[in-house]
């Protein structure tokens, strides 16, 4: 492939051209050397670009996604797999409180359309009205 612009680059990661620039004032994407007035970057940034994301995605911050990227070039699966392990049980404390608050709000809807006199239990509940 022949070298990208940083507007060809960002568009192969579906991601806007300062979505790259942030990610190289974090750290997390390199600044390539620029031979011309115009810097190019290849397959590699491609992938380092879509791994970025997709590390997003599953919940990483920043701070851990650079440090995977460290982690890559060293081959430590046991520090790779214990910050994995941190990120899954944070998804899991997050899904028991979604769990609560969708039981919590499925109660107050089942009160609301029961009921047909006074405030709406919601409204009330989200005011402090409640009795």
């Amino acid at each position: 492939m022949p070298a990208l612009t940083i507007a060809r680059l960002a568009a192969a990661a579906n991601v806007g051209v300062e979505t790259v620039r942030f990610y190289q004032r974090k750290g997390l994407m390199p600044v390539p050397a620029a031979a011309t007035a115009v810097r190019h970057y290849d397959d590699g940034d491609i992938q380092r670009l879509r791994f970025i994301r997709a590390a997003q995605r599953a919940g990483f911050s920043l701070k851990e996604i650079a440090e995977l990227l460290e982690l890559d070039a060293g081959g430590d699966r046991s520090r790779v797999q214990a910050l994995t392990r941190t990120r899954l049980a944070a998804i899991d404390a997050e899904m028991a409180q979604l769990a609560e608050a969708r039981a919590a709000l499925s109660g107050l809807l089942d009160e609301c359309t029961s009921g047909k006199d006074g405030p709406c239990p919601i409204i009330a509940t989200f005011t402090g009205n409640c009795h």
